[in-house]
């Protein structure tokens, strides 16, 4: 998958700007594709130029003008191309994890306290999921939305995100407690 990919869904519900794009890529989207907002403001300049998105200027009376971008029927044909291809699998590539597979030979305590840190962080990622989940389905129950909302695209994608994080949270947690217990067996001896 390449960015301009990402970016074509992210702009599938509504026109947004380049600004808007980074702050939904920091919300919903950065759960299955991280960008700066750099590379996003350099991928809408591709995409427009390459006709898959198209841009319009909006005056601003107290703030500079902005561009507002909508995908194009190309861009709906550059992603109908792209969902029918296959998927790779995906992998973890996380120096966490590295650093966990050398545990028998390095400090634990540094590495329960960088465990102690990602817990936290997935577990905040966890609730800020939660949070956009209940707003997107508003006072439905879930099965009912799953069955008959608008658009559950993003919403299974924030499932994802979810999913994602809880089991971050649960490795580091796990991680933690069995280095914690093989350390105090150690000392006991």
């Amino acid at each position: 998958m390449a960015l301009r990919h990402a970016v074509l869904a992210a702009l599938l519900d509504e026109e947004l700007s380049g600004y808007q794009l980074a702050k939904a890529f920091d919300l919903g989207v950065a759960n299955f594709w991280h960008a700066l907002p750099q590379q996003l403001y350099a991928e809408l300049a591709r995409l427009e130029k390459d006709g898959l998105i198209a841009g319009r200027e909006v005056v601003q009376d107290s703030r500079p003008n902005k561009r507002l971008f909508t995908v194009t029927d190309a861009g709906l044909a550059e992603l109908e191309e792209f969902t029918a291809s296959s998927a790779k699998p995906s992998s973890i590539r996380d120096d966490l994890v590295v650093k966990v597979q050398a545990a028998d030979h390095v400090d634990t305590a540094t590495l329960v306290a960088q465990l102690a840190e990602r817990a936290a962080f997935a577990r905040a990622k966890a609730e800020l999921f939660g949070g956009l989940l209940r707003t997107m389905r508003g006072d439905r129950a879930e099965e009912d939305f799953l069955r008959h909302g608008e658009r559950v695209g993003p919403y299974l994608t924030c499932l994802r995100g979810l999913a994602f994080e809880q089991g971050n949270r649960d490795w580091c947690e796990r991680t933690i407690a069995v280095l914690q217990e093989r350390e105090a067996a150690r000392a006991g001896h």
